[in-house]
């Protein structure tokens, strides 16, 4: 059998409905607007042409990731399985086309986000792991003491670089600009 994956750039047209299933598992459902624009040539004036709708369905992080950052009228873009769901009802055949949402993220064409990565561990690990980085990275250097170590990529077989330049501090905080926090404080994120 044939699966047929594709691609919905349109508007959500309800609301995020999170619910769970018996066993637990989150499961997000939505409907989202797809608008074709056409040119009337005889005015030179851009109309709306049909719209379609599909109903979407999401599961697990993804249906509570969508839930929490998405609203009516939000531009989005979807990928996933599209299927055809087929129903008899008074007699009549009845249809509707509907989506497993894969990805779904904001049409940046039409928007700006903020992303905000989501762990894939537990509340109290991710708390604390958030912590242990901030910790290690309020630890700033001495800002009278250059720093002169060159990090491990710029080494020529163990030995610094003959090219490698500290990097510029920042003149009014005295911290080097743009400096990671130290690798061993991101272990467990």
């Amino acid at each position: 059998m044939y699966v047929t994956y594709t691609t919905v750039v349109g508007n959500l047209a309800t609301r995020v409905d999170l619910r769970s299933v018996p066993d637990g598992t989150p499961v997000a459902s939505f409907r989202v607007a797809s608008n074709e624009r056409r040119r009337d040539r005889a005015t030179g004036s851009w109309r709306d042409g049909d719209t379609l709708y599909v109903n979407v369905t999401c599961w697990r992080s993804l249906a509570e990731n969508v839930h929490a950052s998405f609203g009516v009228g939000d531009p989005v873009v979807v990928h996933g399985r599209l299927f055809t769901r087929s129903w008899e009802k008074d007699g009549r055949r009845q249809s509707v086309v509907e989506m497993e949402g894969y990805a779904v993220g904001p049409d940046l064409a039409r928007s700006r986000a903020l992303v905000t990565r989501t762990g894939r561990t537990d509340a109290a690990d991710a708390a604390g792991a958030r912590v242990a980085v901030a910790e290690a990275s309020t630890a700033a250097p001495d800002p009278d003491v250059p720093d002169t170590d060159p990090p491990p990529w710029a080494t020529d077989g163990g030995q610094p670089a003959a090219h490698y330049v500290p990097e510029a501090t920042t003149p009014a905080v005295g911290v080097p600009a743009a400096r990671p926090a130290p690798a061993e404080a991101a272990v467990g994120l």
